[in-house]
């Protein structure tokens, strides 16, 4: 690699670092390329991406951005995952190590928030962006649902008790 393309990627870099909701670092050692295409398509699914960088050139790209504290992280065979949504790529990240040993979650960064083998895992039991939005929404419809049920509740609140004044004036 020439050094343009060393620049292109630090550059590349450093545009997923700054617009990232999440990153993930894994050592991925051992995946066959079947196993890796896995990932990167449930990752594509999720609204995320699957990157692997020489660690010298990542750690250039993270100098200044708010996950600078994921560095530490960048030894090895390493791959980043990432996603807008701060959990979507935890949540698959989490999934593809349940389903793959070979494939070991080391940390990340939510924004400028480390986050450790445990922190990880948090986030990926977190609700996404799609879930928010649905329970929002059933919440918004809830109250207009309740509104028309207390309306209809009367009328049938009143008919019932007309049947039953009917009933007792047929049976006296």
């Amino acid at each position: 690699m020439d050094r343009a393309q060393k620049e292109k990627v630090v550059e590349e870099l450093g545009q997923i670092f700054e617009s990232s909701g999440v990153v993930v670092v894994a050592h991925y050692a051992g995946l066959t390329v079947a196993e890796m295409q896995d990932l990167r398509a449930r990752m594509r699914e999720a609204g995320g991406s699957v990157r692997v960088a020489k660690n010298r050139l990542a750690k250039i790209a993270l100098e200044g951005k708010p996950c600078e504290s994921i560095a530490d992280l960048l030894t090895g065979m390493t791959v980043l995952s990432y996603s807008e949504d701060p959990v979507a790529a935890a949540k698959v990240a989490e999934g593809f190590a349940k389903d793959n040993s070979k494939f070991e979650i080391l940390g990340g960064a939510m924004g400028e928030t480390f986050l450790n083998r445990a922190g990880v895992e948090a986030v990926s039991k977190m609700p996404s962006r799609e879930e928010l939005i649905a329970s929002i929404v059933g919440c918004i419809g809830a109250p207009a649902s309740n509104i028309a049920g207390a309306i209809g509740a009367p009328a049938s609140n009143i008919a019932s008790i007309l049947s039953t004044i009917e009933e007792r004036a047929e049976a006296a």
